[in-house]
């Protein structure tokens, strides 16, 4: 069975899983744990724990449970209190990582109770903060949050504190027959993992091709006006000598009323495939995204096909 590692964060990453959770291949995810907003922000800094939120939705979109059960743990406190706004699958984990001891075997044993095919691990166990640095050299901006609503005024990312990753991450990318590169907010859900010299130097030695999912839609403040050519060159410029080798994008038309509500209400542009061919990156297209309650979402099985298509292609060579 093909082994394949997936990097992200996020509602892009768990659209995906959701997807490739449906075919035969042996996938282990590595989620970012560098949030700081919302319920896990707070968690974050009342616990002193690394930041929970983007994995247990990862874990919840990999479960092969009752939707009942999911749902509960999707369930998020709306009465005033100290509670408030909290998913129940955060204040699992949290408990979890005082029982199981690390983030890590919390990780696994939510993933045995959910009936997960694969492996969900945190990219460390370390609680850090993102850190933008402006083209001034100087530290400015500390935070994900922060970082977000800055970008077009940072010239590199980094973290706070060195970044210790598990001797497990770095044998399963060794052992990977693909590397995946999630869609998500780029600067804050995807670079992360590239900011862990420890990543960056087993990617860059793994035999692996490395794949990037691209986006379907640009982030206001983050992405504005990025084609799937400009997503690449951000992650290549990450990645210390190593490139994306292949890309999965939208060649589907997307409606006009659609682009107009999201340009209109959101800001937001369908990332296109403008000067793709300079960077000399395998491009696979199809038509990958649907519309739910009129948004613009991959469509995981879609999406999940051509993954898995490229994977077997590659086995018969």
């Amino acid at each position: 069975m093909s082994q394949v590692v997936v990097f992200g964060g996020g509602t892009g990453i768990s659209n995906l899983l959701s997807g490739l959770k449906l075919f035969p291949i042996d996938v282990t995810t590595v989620v970012a744990v560098s949030d700081n907003g919302s319920s896990t922000g707070v968690l974050k800094e009342e616990l002193d724990i690394p930041a929970v939120g983007d994995l247990g939705k990862v874990l919840l979109s990999m479960a092969n449970v009752d939707k009942d059960f999911v749902d509960l743990l999707r369930y998020r406190f709306s009465k005033e209190g100290t509670l408030y706004n909290h998913p129940v699958r955060n204040i699992m984990l949290a408990a979890l990582i005082d029982t199981k001891g690390s983030l890590t075997e919390a990780a696994k044993y939510m993933a045995k109770i959910l009936k997960v095919k694969g492996t969900v691990l945190p990219l460390t166990e370390d609680k850090v903060e993102l850190v933008g640095e402006t083209k001034r050299g100087k530290d400015e901006f500390f935070g994900e949050e922060d970082v977000s609503l800055n970008i077009k005024r940072i010239r590199r990312l980094h973290y706070d504190k060195p970044v210790h990753i598990s001797d497990e991450i770095k044998q399963k990318i060794k052992e990977a027959d693909l590397i995946i590169f999630s869609p998500g907010s780029l600067y804050t859900s995807i670079l992360p993992h590239l900011l862990a010299d420890e990543i960056v130097e087993s990617v860059r030695e793994a035999a692996a091709p490395l794949m990037y999912v691209s986006n379907l839609v640009t982030q206001p403040g983050e992405t504005d006006g990025y084609s799937v050519a400009d997503h690449l060159d951000v992650l290549n410029s990450y990645l210390d000598g190593r490139k994306i080798d292949v890309v999965v994008a939208n060649s589907g038309d997307v409606d006009q009323r659609i682009r107009k509500k999201y340009l209109d209400t959101e800001n937001k542009t369908v990332v296109g495939l403008e000067e793709i061919d300079r960077t000399g990156v395998e491009v696979i297209t199809g038509d990958i995204f649907s519309i739910e309650d009129e948004k613009i979402r991959h469509d995981a099985l879609k999406t999940a096909y051509l993954i898995f298509s490229y994977i077997m292609e590659r086995e018969e060579k």
